[in-house]
């Protein structure tokens, strides 16, 4: 991995991407960002202990189809795209001898960055059987416990992130070395929470040391969001 400048790691929510990406970072020495941190969209809608659901969140999921969700996490995603690229383009140039970067985030589309073609770059993209994310989304929002306008809202954003990975799986063209499954292709029954954060970012790591990372190429298909 001497040449390697930039991992790119996205998936949808809730499959595991933050936590292996900082462990992969860490591995390689290299910086962990997400590309949340570049612009915000309405997020998890359950509370934590030290944090309520703002009202934009809630009227967000309370208020839109999950058509209308995809739309939008989509449109917001597109006008992300140019920071993005600009980063991700900035870093793989980098040849100052400063730290690499891991770059997390459901704002990683496949065919937008393989049009970018820039050298030093992996790239892979987490998946998990539909029960494993549902399990956690239920245990990230304590579901048995929530009131009924709660579960409405994890419901909503449950059923984004299942189309969410159904459109990704597809723009990647099916199984392949740049996608992970979480789960080791388990469902939540027969792989409790899924592989260990270790688990993963060890098979993360195996897939990139398998890429060329000169030049990024992954497939150039995207599928229509129309549903």
């Amino acid at each position: 991995m001497r040449e390697l400048r930039v991992v790119l790691i996205g998936g949808t929510s809730n499959v595991g991407k933050s936590t292996v990406a900082q462990l992969v970072a860490e591995t390689l020495g290299f910086e962990c960002l997400s590309t949340d941190a570049l612009a915000r969209h309405p997020g998890r809608p359950w509370r934590t202990v030290d944090r309520e659901v703002p009202a934009h969140v809630a009227e967000h999921y309370a208020s839109l189809s999950v058509d209308e969700l995809i739309t939008s996490v989509c449109a917001h995603y597109d006008r992300l795209r140019p920071r993005v690229e600009e980063l991700i383009t900035a870093r793989a140039a980098d040849d100052r001898g400063g730290a690499g970067l891991v770059l997390e985030g459901s704002a990683l589309w496949p065919t937008h960055i393989a049009g970018l073609r820039t050298p030093h770059t992996a790239a892979v993209w987490l998946t998990a059987d539909a029960s494993l994310i549902r399990a956690r989304i239920h245990a990230a929002g304590h579901y048995e416990t929530a009131t009924g306008g709660e579960r409405e809202l994890m419901d909503k954003f449950l059923a984004r992130s299942e189309r969410y990975q159904a459109l990704l799986t597809d723009a990647l063209g099916g199984p392949g070395p740049a996608l992970i499954d979480a789960g080791g292709g388990r469902s939540a029954a027969e792989a409790g929470s899924g592989r260990s954060a270790a688990e993963l970012a060890a098979a993360v790591l195996a897939a990139v040391d398998a890429q060329t990372p000169q030049t990024l190429q992954t497939p150039q298909r995207r599928p229509s969001t129309d549903r």
